[in-house]
């Protein structure tokens, strides 16, 4: 229930709080509440308080007095889903208003800031390791409890292989399919092609490149060339010539990525040979000498789908729900094959996220990594249930041996 709570020994203590039924405080509820803002309205407040009391006296009567508490300073997952999900189900059974998912967004924040807090004050990194598997799967449960309707399903927009494998025909500039008449629009498009794709870049990154964006160096340690590139905007120009100028998302987006060699060579090649002597420093060119622009990214996709076959288009409608392709499905689908790559290779599944957070640029409060590894579960999971849960002999040799 909420009190007020009045200390004249320690006056920041002074103030509302919430306590059990037998008045004892709810110590994380407290500790949720000294992280608030200062000036935070005491009617905003007294709001948050009781959504979260809702669910801390519906834990009391699952799981009993005070184990909600227990749970969480022991990131006990089982038992925080278990309360969460028995929440969710009794509120989604009453009648459903924006109240109902705010009550419930109330909880689910809660208990997930509480876990964020306690893998912050960890004192060994393999215990921190530890905290921030929990605190995913907590996440990943239950992050796709909603009590309202969504206006449209959240969907990844990676692309399905057969249309990454045309893409890789269509646009090897050599190709007897190409849509572009040039050798230098091919260039151009098979250059924006790869470096969208394996470097699973934004527009506007892209379009920031100056031509020298490629650095090399010798690796000591494996005794080989490696090859990076720095995504920022161009040092070189001061003044952008283009009307629509392409930006860096935020802070995070500055950043330094491994290039692979083959990469490397091929952005060489079109600068090189293809990108032609204009008095700018832009990486990406257009046919006019000038630095390609927003709209010249947009025409050139729009000149790939009209050549895309039609039953590749409905292909892409089953799969991402739209019949053309973006420059940001790209990145999508970099982001998921990525992640399908690093936790093949054996790493934990914390740090490959964290992996991606630099890689693509995205700050630590992002849920993007999440969302990404729910898409990579997914696809594993059909993979599996296409490939042995319809066969009746790999059911039966999946099942504990007791109920055989």
């Amino acid at each position: 229930m909420l009190a007020k709570l009045r200390s004249s020994v320690f006056p920041p203590m002074s103030g509302p709080v919430l306590v059990d039924g037998l008045g004892v405080p709810r110590y994380w509820a407290a500790v949720w509440m000294s992280f608030l803002p200062a000036d935070l309205a005491p009617s905003t407040l007294g709001k948050k308080l009781s959504q979260i009391e809702a669910f801390y006296q519906h834990a009391d009567e699952a799981l009993g007095i005070g184990r909600l508490d227990d749970a969480l300073a022991e990131l006990d997952v089982d038992t925080i889903c278990t309360a969460l999900e028995a929440y969710f189900l009794t509120i989604r059974n009453r009648p459903v208003t924006p109240a109902t998912e705010e009550r419930w967004q109330a909880a689910l924040q809660f208990v997930a800031e509480t876990a964020r807090r306690l893998t912050r004050g960890s004192l060994t990194r393999e215990h921190h390791d530890a905290l921030n598997v929990r605190l995913m799967q907590i996440e990943l449960v239950n992050a796709h409890l909603h009590v309202g309707r969504r206006r449209r399903p959240e969907r990844i927009r990676s692309l399905p292989s057969e249309i990454v494998e045309t893409l890789y025909e269509m646009l090897d500039p050599e190709s007897l399919i190409n849509p572009f008449p040039g050798v230098v629009s091919r260039w151009r498009a098979y250059t924006i092609f790869m470096l969208l794709l394996h470097q699973g870049l934004r527009r506007g990154e892209l379009l920031n490149f100056p031509v020298d964006v490629i650095k090399s160096g010798l690796d000591r340690n494996r005794q080989q060339v490696r090859y990076w590139m720095t995504v920022r905007y161009n040092e070189y120009e001061d003044n952008d010539p283009r009307y629509s100028k392409p930006s860096i998302k935020n802070a995070q987006s500055i950043r330094q990525i491994p290039v692979s060699k083959s990469t490397a060579l091929l952005v060489q090649e079109y600068a090189t040979n293809y990108r032609g002597k204009p008095d700018h420093s832009f990486l990406i060119n257009s046919q006019k000498q000038s630095p390609l622009s927003t709209e010249g990214i947009t025409k050139l996709f729009q000149k790939i789908n009209a050549s895309l076959p039609t039953q590749l288009r409905k292909i892409l409608i089953d799969h991402i729900g739209n019949d053309s392709i973006s420059p940001h499905d790209l990145r999508h689908t970099c982001a998921v094959v990525r992640l399908n790559q690093l936790l093949s290779s054996g790493i934990e599944m914390t740090n490959a996220l964290e992996q991606m957070r630099v890689f693509f640029g995205w700050s630590r409060d992002s849920d993007m990594p999440l969302r990404y590894a729910r898409a990579v579960f997914e696809d594993r999971l059909a993979s599996v249930w296409n490939s042995k849960f319809d066969d009746r002999v790999e059911v039966l040799r999946s099942l504990p041996a007791r109920l055989r």
